[in-house]
């Protein structure tokens, strides 16, 4: 697998497809089992948000160096609605859908880095690491 790539997201297969390339990236980059698993959930939920919120989209891909560290950062890019208030779309419970809304606050605690930029009209990204 290489150090980097992006798959576009646009069903529910891709989002299949998007766990499979994150476990992929995940051993490649030398991730343990519990990281790769929570960099893959967490990979899942954002990839089905891109979907079902954000009209599909497309997650980037790319091991990450810090001094001695490594790590594979995700990117999730939509070009959706957006989202109005980012304080309450983190909030554990709130959906705008029918979910359970533990999404984006589920997502957030199992990396190690979250970074979420969105705006009405102007679409959704959202980048996380995983250090192994």
């Amino acid at each position: 697998m290489s150090s980097a790539g992006e798959l576009p997201i646009r069903t529910e297969q891709d989002v299949v497809l998007a766990r499979q390339a994150a476990r992929q990236a995940a051993v490649a980059c030398g991730l343990r089992l519990v990281d790769q698993t929570k960099l893959v959930t967490a990979a899942s939920e954002l990839a089905r948000n891109a979907v079902v919120y954000g009209g599909g989209g497309t997650m980037h891909w790319r091991v990450v160096e810090d001094g001695m560290r490594r790590g594979l950062r995700l990117e999730f890019v939509d070009q959706g609605p957006g989202i109005a208030d980012i304080e309450q779309a983190l909030t554990d419970g709130w959906t705008s859908g029918a979910g359970m809304g533990l999404g984006l606050s589920g997502s957030r605690r199992l990396v190690d880095a979250f970074e979420l930029d969105s705006a009405p009209g102007r679409g959704t990204r959202v980048a996380i690491t995983k250090w192994a």
